[in-house]
């Protein structure tokens, strides 16, 4: 037990270093005309019942270009975003910058929350191009706070800044900070031995031959891809499919970070790791500024005790609750859209919806019956997103095209099963009840030729 605890506290940190991704060039956004600042909810009837809105006393917060006078604020404000609220839970922040000079941007947020009371942690991707207001600058993107915080007068630096960008647009009070950059990623993946990430859909990008060559030289690029299957990626092979977006998009990586975050924290549990706690922790301090000293790492062991797999959600704020925007100087960035983002934030922080504690105790057997031996691994992940535990049966069989969902239990709950099927993209045809008394499981995944791997994380709704 004292080893899967350490194992799982050493995933807390595992996670930040996922999130070591360099800005890219992006394609031009449509413009709008103007900013869409729709006036934010007064009520939580969208939000889960349990989720409440702070009442304590308004913050006042710095007006734009505090201290430092600058230019007339063109875009109009925010107002400060209704402080998400739930005792007990507390929020870490993942940074991820693109540091290679004195300057440089966060271009990766993850906050992970976790949920003590319902043993559920949450990892919520924040876009870097997400247009908000810097409390004491201006409206710009959210990649750019804490480098400003860090070379201003701002109180606390770079952090306290990030911190307060986010709870005043977002209304998210974030506990703590780690921000790391490309060499701790490299490290805390190779001290694991390299990471098997469970690559549920193809990538083809641009990919570096000889990186001690410019990578100005286009002669030094080739294509790659990494098949669907489980791949063992080392520290490099992990930071490029982490950061690559040439010819896909932020959402997309956004997708991949959590991909192999939740591969890090899956082989973190499997693996002996009790003695390498603070080894680690010495190996990737030099490139992890964090207020987490690994007294409060090794204090998060109680918390992680009961989380396995199934019990760790992924929230992205995507497009479908975003617009897009140019700003007065052409600039493309992506304005949150209020009529739904506090709706997201709501299931992001909040516990299970009502009568889902039921997902845990659904245990699902996979059996393959295809030449795909990697296939139960990759499904096995799919219903984890979605808060199923599985079991993957011993042995192959006989090949089979179609796949079959079969209720083993005597009652079947119409609901779960619509709700499996859209997990797994399954029409009703592909369901049957066969009741098996002595099972331990409730339903049984056969397998077949027809099953397509690849999903889409942030349309499964928990």
């Amino acid at each position: 037990m004292r080893i899967a605890l350490a194992a799982k506290s050493l995933a807390v940190v595992a996670l930040a270093l996922t999130a070591c991704t360099p800005a890219f060039s992006q394609p031009a956004l449509s413009a709008t005309p103007s900013p869409f600042f729709p006036i934010r909810p007064t009520s939580t009837a969208s939000a889960r019942q349990s989720l409440a809105l702070s009442t304590s006393t308004p913050r006042e917060w710095p007006p734009p270009n505090f201290g430092t006078p600058g230019p007339t604020q063109v875009t109009p404000l925010p107002l400060p975003a209704p402080v998400i609220s739930r005792p007990g839970t507390f929020n870490i922040l993942l940074a991820g910058s693109d540091r290679r000079t004195t300057s440089f941007r966060t271009d990766v947020l993850i906050v992970v929350n976790f949920q003590p009371e319902y043993d559920l942690v949450t990892m919520l991707s924040i876009p870097r191009d997400l247009y908000v207001y810097i409390p004491g600058w201006q409206m710009q993107r959210i990649n750019t706070a804490y480098y400003h915080g860090l070379t201003t007068s701002y109180p606390g630096g770079g952090p306290a800044l990030l911190k307060d960008t986010i709870l005043y647009n977002l209304g998210i009070e974030i506990d703590r900070v780690a921000m790391v950059d490309f060499d701790g990623f490299i490290k805390i993946i190779d001290t694991l031995g390299g990471v098997d990430v469970p690559v549920a859909c193809s990538y083809t990008d641009w990919h570096i031959i000889n990186p001690r060559r410019s990578a100005e030289d286009e002669n030094n690029w080739k294509l790659y891809t990494v098949k669907a299957g489980i791949a063992h990626m080392d520290g490099d092979l992990a930071l490029w499919y982490s950061r690559s977006r040439k010819k896909s998009s932020d959402f997309d990586r956004s997708r991949r970070q959590q991909e192999v975050l939740r591969a890090i924290y899956a082989q973190a549990l499997q693996l002996n790791t009790l003695t390498k706690v603070p080894e680690l922790y010495r190996q990737v301090s030099s490139s992890l500024e964090t207020d987490m000293d690994l007294d409060y790492i090794l204090h998060l062991l109680p918390y992680s005790a009961r989380v396995g797999e199934a019990q760790v959600r992924s929230v992205f704020i995507n497009k479908e609750v975003l617009l897009s925007w140019r700003t007065p100087t052409g600039a493309a960035v992506l304005l949150p859209d209020l009529s739904k983002l506090p709706a997201l934030l709501a299931r992001a922080l909040g516990p299970p919806l009502k009568g889902q504690s039921r997902e845990s105790e659904s245990l699902i057997e996979i059996r393959n019956r295809t030449d795909w031996e990697s296939l139960p691994e990759l499904v096995a992940e799919r219903l984890n997103y979605a808060g199923f535990e599985t079991r993957v049966l011993d042995g192959q069989g006989e090949i089979t095209e179609t796949t079959r969902l079969i209720s083993l239990q005597p009652e079947v709950d119409e609901a779960e099963v619509e709700y499996l099927l859209q997990v797994l993209g399954m029409s009703a045809g592909q369901f049957r009840h066969d009741p098996s008394p002595n099972s331990t499981a409730k339903f049984r995944l056969v397998l077949g030729e027809d099953f397509n791997p690849c999903f889409d994380p942030a349309k499964i709704e928990r």
